[in-house]
């Protein structure tokens, strides 16, 4: 298996633009400590986020595992693209070539994104403790340990969202292509989803939003639910305009499970296509 892993990652290291694409995403990551800087007003409420306990524990945890996955983009387009450039370089055949079977070909890229996911999550770990230890009110060690189930969340979310792309790379072969589909699916399953409830159910649909919620990417964005509204000064927004903000924000296991059966699925279906294809 390291092996097969360190073969992807030269692969990558060696192509220009994936290795600027994965250089910006964990750059733009360690920015994530500029958002204590960011003042904006709201009328006549003035919020500085670094006031409102976003690097607080255990709260720090939600917070910025739910932003660094907005920024998996970056990384996904970098799975897109190894697998588009199998085909475009001609490295898949002459891998085979070289005496790598089709089922070795499919495992050296899941171990890829295995590898990217953990090495993301980890990166999110120690940047979060960081900034915690710097900003947070409470640093006794049960509070700062408490609530690491979003960094397994968001591992887990990385595996699905990068299994998907891996998919749509081997299924269209072209990454701009690729990453088209892609948006277009994301704007599908939100679209559709809001035709259906708005213009044939009155906006009441527990049947429905529970269909949805086992789409692809609706499972995954289910399992790190937006933490903007455990922030007080929205709290504080909702209760003067009498909205009530609470939300179920626990990462839940049904959730993680169907995301795994979507990874398990991708890869099962990436195999299939590598294994009927005429290469």
């Amino acid at each position: 298996m390291k092996r097969l892993l360190a073969i992807e990652l030269q692969k990558i290291w060696k192509n220009r633009a994936s290795r600027i694409l994965t250089l910006t995403y964990f750059i733009l990551l360690t920015c994530l400590s500029l958002i204590a800087s960011i003042k904006f007003d709201i009328g006549p409420i003035h919020i500085r986020l670094a006031d409102q306990g976003i690097f607080n524990f255990p709260f720090i945890w939600h917070f910025n595992t739910y932003v660094a996955a907005l920024l998996k983009i970056f990384l996904a387009v970098v799975i897109v693209s190894m697998m588009a450039n199998e085909y475009s370089y001609g490295t898949l055949k002459q891998n085979l070539i070289d005496g790598m079977s089709k089922k070795e070909f499919v495992l050296s890229k899941f171990l890829t994104v295995v590898f990217f996911a953990f090495v993301s999550t980890v990166f999110v770990f120690i940047m979060s403790l960081i900034l915690g230890l710097n900003f947070s009110s409470y640093t006794e060690f049960g509070i700062i340990f408490s609530d690491l189930q979003y960094l397994l969340a968001y591992f887990v979310k990385l595996i699905g969202f990068f299994s998907f792309c891996l998919f749509l790379g081997v299924l269209i072969k072209r990454s701009a292509f690729a990453i088209g589909f892609l948006f277009v699916w994301f704007l599908g399953e939100n679209i559709s989803h809001a035709i259906i409830k708005y213009n044939f159910y009155n906006g009441v649909t527990p049947n429905l939003d529970k269909f949805y919620s086992y789409m692809p990417l609706e499972s995954m964005s289910n399992l790190i639910i937006e933490p903007g509204s455990r922030l007080n000064a929205v709290k504080t927004i909702g209760k003067q305009i009498g909205v009530d903000g609470m939300k179920d924000y626990s990462v839940h296991f049904s959730t993680v499970s169907v995301v795994l059966c979507w990874t398990a699925l991708f890869i099962f279906l990436s195999y299939k296509i590598i294994q009927k294809r005429d290469l």
